[in-house]
């Protein structure tokens, strides 16, 4: 997956999980500096997958929204990572891969500071 739509999907996914977030929000929750959302958020507004308003309780702040479009093409991108990880990880049965998946979730979590 480029890492435009590694971003892409990043910011998308957060914003359907958590709904409408300030940019400043959107960094903290992805470990993204402000330059580097202000650029994915831009980009994902001109493709009409976000909307950025002006937050009307403090006009310094844009509050960025996911838009149908947005849904449609987070949707894609899931598609396409879900057949990336199926192929990776076809040499493990079932029990392997939720192995595999609870093993992982332990390592962010730990990395996070957070108990697993």
């Amino acid at each position: 997956m480029p890492l435009t739509a590694r971003s892409d999907f990043a910011v998308l996914a957060a914003l359907e999980e958590y709904g409408a977030l300030s940019q400043a929000d959107l960094g903290r929750r992805l470990g993204l500096d402000r330059n580097e959302v202000s650029g994915i958020v831009t980009r994902l507004a001109s493709g009409r997958h976000v909307d950025r308003q002006a937050d009307p309780a403090d006009r310094r702040r844009n509050v960025v929204t996911l838009t149908e479009s947005g849904k449609r093409h987070l949707e894609g991108i899931q598609r396409h990572a879900d057949a990336a990880q199926d192929e990776l990880l076809a040499g493990l049965d079932p029990a392997e891969r939720r192995q595999l998946n609870e093993l992982l979730a332990k390592l962010l979590s730990s990395h996070r500071g957070q108990s697993a």
